[in-house]
């Protein structure tokens, strides 16, 4: 008959003194206290899988209790009985602790953030505010929490502290930043899913009046930067970079077709039928859009639309690609829609860049009419609309560059 283990006690253990050689005593079912000659008393657990023997360390009393020795005891115990090894078990665990610490949000936002920024995508200006914004305002609530552990509602949290302040433009943009870094992540299999999705809503709109529309540099400066960063389709992110540029209607852009561009005359000749009007249309070609133009050509320039549907190249984009764009890059309907970047140019012209209202209004193809009561026809001020519309695609070139936006004074010699 096997003899039988008595259990120890806490006060048999404080009492074990060392000796010349270590010694054991036992708690019974493979738990045991090491006594070594130096003083130290180590917790052990012995015990066979599939025929081997094999050891293991839980920890030195009295930091680990004889009662919390007994627990870990249990659970070993408990995986034995699953067929599990402890041991491995342990080290399995402790990898996967360490590859969620190596991935913490903001690891992985730092990472995401230097590639982006050394690839020449982003400004120097703008990297700064990027990782300024999220140093501010992210980094110390979620931070330090791994990418893959993160909820919605902790972001959201963080994003409602930055708007309850007055930034709620501020906390839109950090959505969509966020957005861009649990993407990264998905792809890298450091997070399962990306939880802004979950959040689309949660913040209120930002109010701009009557129009969907933004009209203030520094809100436009944030939007065209984010068109340049659009990660969807390539056809409809140019499509996207030329319609500020051309403040056209979004239909009147999306079913352009290359035979109406003359690249050596730098005009876009929309022909009336796809006009509002039913009036031909003439738009001139700043050097901005011509070269993103040029950079489409081999890719749709062999068919009639320059923006064809994905579906068919017999057609042309849909209806909804811009504003769809536009509500994934994190813009609700409320704050920018299409349409809303002729009134952008509309105000932006007259008040940063101080171009005279007729010239505008024409370029708007609006009904508008010679003071001697003749309607103005596409040929109107055209040399005056050609430096227009290569000064106010200069003018966004220049939002996108630099952190304080100085208004350009009207010159005599437009």
């Amino acid at each position: 008959m096997p003899r039988r283990t008595l259990p120890l006690t806490d006060m048999e253990i404080r009492k074990a003194k060392p000796t010349a050689t270590q010694k054991t005593l036992f708690d019974g079912e493979g738990l045991h206290l090491l006594v070594t000659p130096s003083g130290g008393k180590l917790w052990r657990f012995k015990y066979r899988y599939f025929g081997k023997d094999k050891l293991m360390a839980f920890g030195s009393y009295p930091e680990l209790s004889l009662e919390e020795a007994r627990a870990m005891r249990l659970e070993a115990r408990k995986l034995l009985t699953q067929d599990i090894d402890p041991l491995e078990f342990r080290k399995t665990n402790k990898a996967l602790k360490k590859e969620l610490l190596d991935n913490t949000f903001e690891m992985v936002a730092r990472e995401w953030h230097h590639k982006f920024s050394t690839a020449g995508k982003w400004s120097s200006n703008h990297a700064s505010d990027i990782l300024r914004r999220l140093e501010k305002d992210i980094f110390p609530p979620i931070g330090n929490r791994p990418i893959a552990e993160i909820k919605p509602t902790e972001l959201l949290e963080a994003l409602e502290r930055v708007a309850s302040r007055g930034a709620l433009d501020t906390a839109h943009r950090l959505r969509y930043h966020c957005g861009m870094i649990f993407r990264y992540a998905v792809v890298r299999d450091k997070a399962p899913r990306d939880i802004t999705v979950e959040l689309t809503g949660e913040l209120p709109p930002v109010k701009n009046g009557n129009h969907a529309a933004l009209v203030k540099p520094h809100e436009v400066k944030s939007l065209l930067i984010a068109i340049d960063e659009y990660q969807g389709s390539f056809i409809v992110k140019l499509a996207l970079q030329l319609l500020p540029l051309f403040f056209c209607r979004p239909g009147e852009l999306r079913a352009a077709e290359w035979s109406e561009f003359d690249f050596d005359k730098a005009i876009w000749d929309v022909p009336a039928e796809r006009m509002k009007m039913k009036k031909p249309h003439f738009v001139p070609l700043s050097n901005q859009a011509i070269s993103l133009l040029k950079s489409l050509q081999p890719l749709t320039g062999t068919g009639k639309y320059v923006f064809p549907s994905h579906r068919s190249p017999l057609r042309c984009m849909s209806d909804n690609a811009f504003n769809a764009a536009l509500r994934r890059m994190g813009y609700t309907k409320e704050e920018m829609t299409a349409h809303g970047f002729r009134a952008t140019a509309d105000t932006m012209l007259q008040e940063q860049l101080k171009f005279p209202e007729k010239w505008i209004e024409i370029q708007l193809s609006h009904t508008t009419k010679a003071p001697n009561g003749t309607a103005y026809d596409r040929t109107s001020f055209l040399p005056e609309r050609i430096k227009m519309m290569q000064k106010w695609a200069d003018y966004l070139d220049s939002l996108k560059v630099t952190a304080k936006v100085i208004p350009l004074k009207k010159k005599s010699s437009i």
